[in-house]
């Protein structure tokens, strides 16, 4: 089982899931099991809310999604705010 970006997912991972380009849920990875990439496991929320069932080709490791912000500078807050 992996992630959009091909990265291994495991039961315990912090991640976000996307649903037409939006932010759809954030949280841990639980009930996931091997083989399968699609509809497969749930995320508990960490912001509070319901359980969101997990489809792992929707979704990022939150570690990935920071990767990704760093690449582009957004990582930092604007001098001066």
């Amino acid at each position: 089982m992996h992630y959009r970006n091909g990265r291994e997912a495991k039961n315990g991972d912090k991640i976000v899931m996307f649903n037409g380009g939006q932010i759809a849920a954030i949280g841990v990875l639980f009930d996931a099991v091997p083989g399968s990439d699609y509809c497969n496991g749930s995320i508990a929320p960490t912001l509070g809310g319901s359980v969101s069932y997990a489809c792992l080709c929707d979704c990022l490791h939150v570690e990935d999604l920071a990767a990704l912000l760093a690449e582009k500078g957004l990582d930092k807050r604007p001098e001066g705010m």
